[in-house]
């Protein structure tokens, strides 16, 4: 080793000698000026010392701490901008309102008068036609069940057993049930035994005494209830007995059967609530009601507090697979969705959703308030992506919820054909009785 460092000392004593000098020489020998300037040029050739590296070290280290602190603002002003604002909207749905007195008043009461251009979300019973609340629709409909008794008992029983028994697979067991009894006294008629249908029985107990409607079901095709004496048993077992009378209508109880089989359940349908607005700036923009989340007025505050606390950690950076999963998580987080379609005469066309509905329904929304309905027609949303017809994709999917203003067109082609045919186009986009209709958006 110390022979290593001989050699060392040796090079650099050469290299510094300059031209004319021997190794043996003293360097000391030489002028101090020119020795000034050989250590001159020697020094920048010297590596850094140690103290040197370790203040490079943590110059680069701050450096690069820095840097994605340089790239930040963009990215977090951005997604800040994007809480507040749905701070705000969430804000209005929760229907909040600041204490008398303070500066805030002015600006709920303008949220709550601007832009709320929907109540909330309707629905209309099957049964009577009537507009019901989100809250009172179940309670309606069994209220329009029960009264439907006097007219069709056997329908009401059928829509009593499908829609107020919630667990399908129980409903779909019990229902497979009665339609084997039922089976079994079409195909055996003179059989007294398939007539007849204990009532403590397991099968029965399990399976359809557990269910509304079926016992209103059994009396209304003709069951009536009887008690029968039961072998080596002393006191007698209630019955079900079809009686000699439904017996002679063999065919009214294999139809009664089917009836049973391929009912579906009672559900109040979506509202759309269409309406027509005029042309105007404000078309973009939408107040909602709670009506359209998930969460209650109560659950929309405490979510409002824990997003302000939360908007530092949301700037953080994140993968593409990060951001989409969360996307799609709140994505999952409205039922409903308010629509409007912007006309090419500036009118607007606006209807209520479910978020899981397919694009294929609001086409057939606009279809049904459009003149000339037969025509080609294509929906843009904001961002400019086309809403094709024939794609199986919800508005949720598709990034329309809870709102979306999308602007509809002509199919251009058809149109020119249209005019080199020497036909005209119908001057109104849409039917006159919607016209007749036509609101101010503010």
């Amino acid at each position: 080793m110390k022979k290593f460092f001989q050699e060392i000392k040796t090079d650099i004593k050469f290299k510094s000698a300059g031209s004319g000098q021997k190794l043996t020489e003293s360097v000391g020998e030489k002028a101090p000026k020119e020795k000034s300037n050989q250590l001159a040029l020697r020094q920048p050739r010297q590596g850094p010392t140690n103290e040197a590296q370790m203040a490079a070290a943590a110059a680069l280290a701050r450096l690069e701490q820095k840097q994605p602190r340089a790239r930040g603002p963009t990215s977090q002003d951005f997604i800040r901008n994007q809480v507040k604002k749905e701070l705000r909207t969430e804000a209005s749905v929760s229907g909040s309102s600041e204490a008398p007195g303070t500066n805030m008043v002015p600006e709920p009461k303008e949220e709550v008068s601007t832009h709320l251009v929907v109540p909330g979300v309707y629905f209309t019973c099957p049964l009577t036609g009537a507009i019901l609340r989100k809250d009172q629709r179940d309670a309606r409909i069994k209220e329009a069940i029960l009264s439907h008794f006097s007219t069709d008992p056997v329908a009401a029983s059928i829509m009593k057993i499908h829609t107020f028994n919630k667990d399908r697979d129980r409903v779909k067991l019990g229902v497979d049930t009665i339609a084997k009894y039922l089976d079994n006294i079409h195909l055996h008629p003179e059989e007294e035994k398939y007539r007849k249908i204990k009532l403590q029985n397991k099968v029965f107990q399990e399976r359809i005494n557990c269910l509304e409607g079926t016992h209103e079901f059994f009396e209304a095709i003709g069951f009536q209830k009887a008690l029968l004496p039961v072998p080596d048993q002393e006191s007698p077992e209630e019955f079900y007995v079809l009686s000699e009378a439904a017996l002679a209508h063999l065919p009214s109880l294999e139809k009664h059967k089917e009836q049973l089989l391929c009912a579906e359940p009672v559900r109040a349908t979506l509202a759309r609530q269409r309406r027509v607005f005029q042309p105007s700036p404000l078309a973009s923009q939408f107040d909602l009601p709670s009506d359209f989340f998930n969460i209650t007025a109560e659950e929309a505050k405490r979510e409002q507090k824990l997003r302000s606390e939360a908007v530092e950690r949301l700037s953080m950076l994140r993968t593409k697979a990060m951001r989409e999963k969360e996307e799609q998580r709140e994505m999952r987080k409205y039922t409903y969705t308010l629509l409007r379609v912007r006309l090419p005469d500036g009118y607007l066309l606006q209807g209520t959703f479910y978020a899981r509905e397919r694009v294929a329904a609001l086409y057939s929304f606009v279809r049904e308030a459009l003149q000339s309905d037969w025509l080609p027609f294509e929906l843009l949303a904001s961002c400019g992506q086309k809403l094709s017809e024939d794609e199986n994709l919800a508005f949720n999917e598709c990034g329309l919820v809870p709102s979306a203003l999308l602007t509809f067109s002509w199919d251009m082609a058809v149109l020119e054909d249209i005019k080199a045919a020497g036909a005209k186009p119908d001057s109104s986009i849409l039917k006159p009785e919607l016209l007749l209709t036509i609101e101010k958006l503010s």
